[in-house]
């Protein structure tokens, strides 16, 4: 059965802008009752729901301040929410960040972050506070999170973890208590400034291995078609499973290998 998203409550990370911002912008154009903007930049954050609501109509997008590596900070978003739209159906796990000279805050907020999330929702919001008989996550990993790059090595590490959250949480034995369903997605180069910042780098070897393959990451793609796939996704999708987005293609699932198909 296809996951009716018309009517139904967004919570999004790193809404203010990127990704997030589009995933808003797709969700609120497919008739969502609303969106929260969880994120930690609050001038971006207030103004891109301002700009929002007169595109969509008045109280369809709300902004909460987020740090998503507190726990409880990363809660009164979900309590904001809810106490605004009335319940939470959808949860964009998207908050990241590309910084391995500050790898620190990276692993806080790439993986850190994104398992408060997963706890918030799966055990104490989309089940309970949920408008239907289902509700979404959706895991903000990356190609890099299938491969590794040795340009991003934490970056890509912390991505893995992303891939584990949404297998493990997506199995069907939670879904059954819970019916919570959650998908990675794993979106390959794509025009945003993501990347930017003078951190990225952990110092110029890194920066020189970029260089290496930088020509194999130049078949970008536009933030509005990945937003597009994922709504595709939040429909159909099945639980634990894991979707690439690439060179402006439609969405494909990956299937990792278990150690059984291994010893076949």
């Amino acid at each position: 059965m296809v996951f009716q998203i018309a009517g139904k409550v967004s919570l999004i990370t790193g809404g203010a802008s990127g990704l997030g911002l589009h995933f808003a912008k797709s969700l609120l154009s497919k008739g969502v009752k609303g969106v929260t903007l969880a994120d930690i930049n609050e001038r971006d954050g207030k103004n891109v729901a301002e700009e929002l609501n007169k595109q969509f109509g008045k109280n369809k997008a709300i902004f909460v301040k987020t740090d998503v590596t507190d726990y409880s900070n990363y809660e009164d978003a979900f309590k904001t929410t809810v106490d605004n739209f009335g319940n939470i159906d959808i949860l964009m796990n998207n908050a990241g960040l590309a910084a391995d000279g500050a790898f620190k805050k990276s692993v806080d907020v790439n993986v850190l972050g994104s398992i408060n999330g997963m706890v918030l929702g799966i055990d104490h919001y989309l089940n309970k506070y949920k408008s239907g008989n289902e509700a979404v996550i959706a895991v903000s990993s990356s190609v890099c999170g299938l491969e590794g790059y040795p340009q991003w090595p934490v970056y890509s590490a912390t991505k893995f973890a992303g891939i584990g959250m949404a297998v493990s949480w997506g199995n069907k034995l939670h879904y059954e208590r819970t019916k919570v369903r959650v998908f990675a997605l794993c979106p390959g180069p794509t025009h945003t400034n993501f990347f930017a910042g003078n951190d990225k780098f952990f110092g110029p070897e890194y920066e020189k291995a970029f260089e290496l393959i930088e020509e194999e990451l130049k078949n970008t793609q536009t933030p509005e078609h990945v937003s597009t796939e994922v709504i595709k996704l939040l429909e159909n999708s099945k639980t634990g499973s894991i979707w690439v987005i690439e060179a402006g293609k439609p969405a494909y699932e990956f299937t990792l290998r278990t150690r059984n198909d291994v010893l076949k």
